[in-house]
């Protein structure tokens, strides 16, 4: 377990914050719970808790652990449940472990009782085990599906939970009884989400078939139908005083009910990308959302708006968010920085850190990169297309496109002579190449590295040669894929490197390519002959990106670990080392080498003053 002690404060040598980071994390969020009347505790993958102030500052980081694939706060946020094939409860103010106690099978769903006394496991084997945690015990055992587990909820007093199951149906268990209460069915897909009204009359499950239902907890009989989504729900949340319902589904959208009335209250869409978790605070005034888009939204629900009639929901690109985190471009001269943030471009001075230009896409923005001769700017969206930007004005120039390209674009990389753009997608095993003037595609590499999902992609300095690294996914842990250098003139393939690579980067000279490994280690390859020449090793997470100074001096390298590398290019020696308090997803030096740009996982830019990276 490791804590930020400053997260506000990443490390002396960032020199510049470009954008907002409140609020925003580096994993996939998966639970919320209010702390008072002035914070919030979020839990991400992999494992990862925060305490934010309700102004979006971090207050507390702590890594816990990357082994659990279930957890569940308590009611009262002093607890936190963690779950695989053992199950764990962890103090939350403190982060420390209190308990691990072994199961007999795979859990796949968690809950609390309200008073924190008993916690409920649901398995693979479709069991429901209730544990008392004071004495660490097993007090009963439910059985009642053959499929697993999706969802766990405790009535409010604690005396019944209701388990939700891949079966499509919802059983109901008396924790003084041996057989099932009953079940409830109408849910013609998995349900993924339940919530108790706080009166403990009503029964809400949320299903990927779209459907919200309210049940009454005695007949099992749905009272109320509410079917509003135009996607699958994640999510389900009670107001403390049961008279509003939160439902938020994998479109961005959270909807609000008024259930007495029977109406909707509000249609919130404040996300890009699937709500995984909603927590209302104990006054009801507020309502907090995460998910995929790594953002936490919180709303104060007095001035959110009413709707007295659906508000239909814009659709979100399919696979929009496969990579997550600003992507960054630096000018070719250094004075101006192109990032992301969602939906939105924005280029900033890079002296001053002020916005300069500003444009809002209705499509998630993947990739970035500036032209070599500086006057465009090229955006990699979630659509399938690219935009290209007149880099001085910010207008959209021109947008390119073409029905058989098809995936999120990802990757992008600009020939030398600005003439010729290579778009590729993490989802997809095809590369594009364009001419950037008639923003016609000018080749395709229909499967260019033998069913690898495309990561990078880096134009050789002289321009003929196009880098590209990839992963094949579905080889054990990922590790197996390749790079590919393709000779454009002759449309064929020049030469070949084993091994998955998440990043791809040529040093100006031509004569050597670094690859970024899943194995946390940089390979550096000679271009010429094919030979492995280094391997660079120091990184414990996944290296994401690479960049060389333009002297070639340094090759910097930034990953999952949170850490900043520079290397000396000749030698392979390892100069420094910095710890930032958010994943690395790109990087870039300045022209004159001095400052380093990071694109992060919280959705950020940092410039980082590269003598003060050496002297730490």
């Amino acid at each position: 377990m490791t804590a930020l002690l400053d997260p506000s404060s990443p490390t002396p040598s960032v020199v510049r914050v470009f954008g907002d980071y409140r609020f925003h994390t580096d994993g996939d969020i998966l639970d919320l719970v209010f702390a008072g009347e002035d914070s919030l505790w979020s839990l991400e993958e992999p494992g990862i808790l925060r305490r934010w102030h309700l102004d979006g500052r971090q207050r507390a980081y702590h890594f816990l652990s990357d082994l659990e694939t279930a957890w569940k706060f308590s009611p009262d946020g002093r607890l936190l449940a963690s779950a695989s094939d053992a199950a764990a409860i962890w103090d939350v103010g403190s982060a420390q472990l209190l308990v691990a106690f072994g199961q007999p099978s795979w859990v796949t769903a968690l809950a609390f009782s309200i008073d924190s006394r008993l916690l409920a496991t649901g398995h693979d084997d479709g069991i429901v085990r209730i544990w008392e945690l004071g004495k660490g015990r097993l007090t009963r055992e439910f059985a009642g599906h053959d499929r697993q587990i999706s969802a766990l909820a405790f009535s409010p007093d604690g005396k019944q939970v209701a388990a939700a199951a891949e079966d499509k149906t919802v059983s109901l268990w008396s924790l003084e009884a041996e057989d099932p209460l009953g079940f409830c069915k109408g849910h013609t897909d998995r349900i993924q989400a339940l919530a108790w009204q706080p009166d403990g009359k009503r029964l809400v499950t949320a299903g990927w078939d779209g459907m919200a239902r309210v049940w009454d907890a005695t007949s099992l009989e749905t009272v109320l139908l509410l079917n509003y989504h135009a996607a699958q729900l994640m999510a389900v949340a009670f107001s403390p005083d049961g008279l509003t319902l939160a439902t938020g589904d994998t479109q961005d959208v959270v909807y609000l009910y008024d259930l007495a009335a029977g109406r909707i209250l509000d249609c919130l869409e404040r996300h890009n990308g699937s709500i995984l978790a909603l927590a209302f605070d104990g006054t009801g005034k507020r309502l907090a959302s995460g998910g995929t888009d790594r953002v936490i939204r919180v709303v104060d629900l007095a001035q959110a708006g009413a709707a007295s009639a659906r508000v239909p929901p814009e659709v979100i690109d399919p696979g929009a968010f496969w990579h997550l985190g600003a992507s960054l471009a630096l000018h070719p001269d250094g004075t101006r920085l192109a990032s992301t943030q969602g939906t939105v471009l924005q280029v900033w001075d890079a002296q001053s850190a002020q916005v300069l230009l500003e444009s809002e896409e209705k499509t998630v923005l993947q990739s970035l990169a500036y032209a070599p001769d500086g006057r465009l700017i090229a955006g990699g969206c979630g659509d399938a297309t690219i935009r290209l930007w007149d880099a001085a004005a910010g207008k959209i120039q021109k947008t390119l496109a073409d029905e058989d390209q098809l995936t999120p674009v990802t990757a992008l990389a600009f020939a030398p002579h600005s003439k010729t753009l290579a778009s590729a997608g993490a989802t997809g095993m095809e590369v594009w190449l364009w001419n950037v003037d008639s923003g016609e595609p000018c080749l395709l590499i229909p499967d260019a590295l033998g069913g690898c999902a495309i990561e990078s992609l880096a134009f050789h300095p002289q321009g003929r040669l196009l880098a590209i690294g990839g992963i094949d996914w579905l080889a054990t842990g990922g590790s197996d894929g390749g790079v590919s250098l393709w000779d454009i003139d002759e449309r064929c393939e020049a030469q070949s490197f084993d091994g998955g690579s998440k990043a791809v980067a040529f040093d100006p000279t031509g004569r050597r390519l670094a690859s970024a490994s899943l194995e946390r280690s940089i390979w550096l390859w000679d271009v010429e002959t094919g030979q492995l020449v280094q391997e660079l090793t120091g990184h414990e997470d996944t290296v994401t990106c690479l960049a060389y100074s333009r002297d070639g001096c340094w090759l910097a390298s930034g990953g999952d670990d949170r850490t900043v590398s520079l290397w000396d290019a000749a030698s392979g020696a390892l100069l420094a080392m910095t710890t930032l308090n958010t994943q690395i997803k790109g990087l870039a030096f300045s022209p004159d080498g001095r400052f380093l740009f990071t694109g992060n996982g919280n959705m950020t830019c940092y410039q980082l003053d590269v003598q003060k990276i050496l002297k730490e």
